[in-house]
């Protein structure tokens, strides 16, 4: 692999991880969120996918964002009766949205972002390098 491939593969590293963390911060955004009916249901939280795709012109394989995915786990329930949003129980959905966790995701996300950063660097530094050692 050439050092712009390695760029290449690096950069889509970087915009999957990129749609990854916007969709963590849509979710803890909607944390909080309730229906707009009586007993509905409110903010999904929604998970990031990613597809491998093989570029025959680079030989080499790219990440890609794939559609996010709603989260089926049940909703937290809370006893709160004089919310409009509540059923006839008295209890309001809440989004399954755990602020923990989608902070812990975005933490993962940075971290694969930061080393995909550190690939481009180590690559334009073997460049610069090599364009100094053509130029003696």
């Amino acid at each position: 692999m050439d050092l712009n491939t390695s760029m290449i593969v690096a950069a889509s590293g970087m915009r999957a991880q990129s749609t990854r963390m916007r969709i963590i911060a849509e979710n803890i955004a909607n944390a909080n969120s309730t229906a707009q009916t009586p007993g509905g249901d409110p903010y999904r939280r929604k998970v990031a996918t990613v597809k491998s795709d093989f570029d025959r012109e680079l030989n080499a394989t790219l990440v890609k964002p794939g559609k996010p995915v709603s989260d089926m786990s049940n909703f937290n329930m809370q006893f709160d009766p004089g919310n409009p949003a509540a059923d006839s129980k008295g209890y309001v959905k809440l989004p399954n949205v755990s602020s923990l966790i989608e902070v812990m995701d975005m933490r993962e996300a940075q971290r694969s972002y930061e080393a995909d950063i550190s690939v481009m660097e180590a690559s334009k530094a073997m460049m610069s390098r090599t364009i100094a050692l053509l130029n003696k």
